[in-house]
């Protein structure tokens, strides 16, 4: 039997980092989402001098860097600071858990309620909310973030805004002058209910043990249909291999235009110019790649049970059109804490269970399957599925 995952129950944060088998992780949480072409070219040079010159886009649209040493950590927070990138403290920086739509434009609604939500909860000293706790502005014509993890959004409907806790099907009406407040109001319900017993806990399981609070009542809009590379109104959207890139790519990019980061792998590139290649991009929205998620994996995570993305690249082509792969070092499924089509779950050195629609922890149709095996046969993912 494999070893079970340590639970944290936190993620890395800049002024929090978290050490990993690479050295520390430090993830930033960049203000709505957006680096200037100045910022990102900045954070690719700190990424060069302190960490290993690799940067990862997270599930919740974050800036990772790895590799750092313990005694360079203060002076890369303090260059941080100064491009504006990181909180004063670490408290503030957890509460300021606020993951933003990447289609906004300066001063539309998500832009003015991501200000203002992510203000409200820097005042908010008394919240004391666990460290994956976190908050969606998806004020769009349809929701484009209804399946990343978020305990509380923020959407639009026909009718206006409404604020909807995670699981729930109806949400409470809003308007732009009292949704940061009720948002505040809602996590506070959340706590009051009993929803982070000694301090972890999410909204969806809350939900699924009882109902939200009785004045939801609004109907939801459909979300919108899954993301594709390519040109849209606020730039051009770029995949990313697992979500990863290395500074130098990184720096190059920003050269194009400045650079939104989103959920999905893919950053959002703020030109109407078509973008140059580069060794980490991904430009054709029919890769294969793209139908393949995978995490850091061992060595460079010590909860990792295997190597993951060697695997993964080798697979690839075999994923038929329209399925996805998730590959994962460990139960807790990071890269893709969602439903996935295929999963396969490392049980130890290049073991893995499979797993269909499921996620990373769920109950496997095929136990310990190697590395090689799957390679030699990589039509085991499909058959039975």
């Amino acid at each position: 039997m494999s070893e079970e995952p340590k639970i944290y129950g936190w993620c890395p944060g800049a002024l929090r980092p978290m050490m990993s088998g690479d050295g520390l992780v430090l993830r930033i949480r960049v203000p709505l989402g957006r680096l200037s072409r100045a910022q990102a070219r900045a954070v690719a040079a700190l990424s060069q001098r302190y960490g290993n010159g690799i940067l990862d886009l997270s599930s919740r649209a974050n800036l990772q860097m790895r590799g750092l040493s313990e005694q360079d950590h203060a002076p890369l927070i303090a260059a941080l600071q100064d491009l504006g990138l990181v909180d004063t403290d670490a408290a503030t920086e957890s509460r300021r858990n606020v993951l933003v739509a990447p289609f906004w434009s300066v001063g539309d609604q998500t832009h003015s309620l991501a200000q203002q939500l992510s203000e409200a909860l820097i005042d908010a000293t008394d919240l004391q909310l666990p460290g994956k706790f976190g908050f969606a502005v998806d004020t769009g014509p349809a929701p484009v973030l209804r399946q990343t993890a978020a305990d509380i959004r923020i959407e639009r409907t026909s009718d206006g805004l409404v604020l909807i806790a995670d699981g729930a099907d109806r949400g409470l009406a809003v308007t732009p002058a009292t949704a940061a407040a009720e948002a505040l109001s809602l996590a506070r319900w959340f706590l009051d209910q009993g929803g982070a017993p000694d301090g972890r806990g999410r909204m969806q399981p809350l939900i699924a043990r009882r109902a939200p609070p009785s004045a939801h009542g609004a109907t939801l809009t459909a979300p919108a249909p899954q993301q594709h590379l390519g040109q849209v109104a606020s730039g051009r959207l770029v995949g990313l291999e697992f979500g990863q890139i290395t500074a130098t790519s990184f720096a190059a990019l920003a050269a194009q235009g400045a650079l939104r980061l989103t959920p999905w792998r893919m950053l959002l590139v703020e030109t109407t110019n078509d973008i140059q290649p580069l060794p980490d991009l991904i430009l054709d929205a029919t890769d294969p790649r793209l139908q393949v998620s995978a995490c850091t994996g061992a060595p460079g995570c010590l909860q990792a049970l295997s190597n993951t993305r060697d695997l993964a690249r080798d697979l690839t082509p075999s994923v038929p059109p329209g399925r996805q792969l998730h590959v994962s070092g460990c139960a807790k499924g990071c890269a893709h804490p969602g439903v996935a089509p295929l999963t396969l779950t490392a049980t130890g050195a290049d073991t893995f269970n499979l797993i269909y629609h499921g996620t990373a922890s769920d109950q496997p149709a095929h136990l310990n399957l190697s590395a090689s095996q799957l390679r030699a046969a990589p039509d085991i993912l499909t058959k039975g599925s």
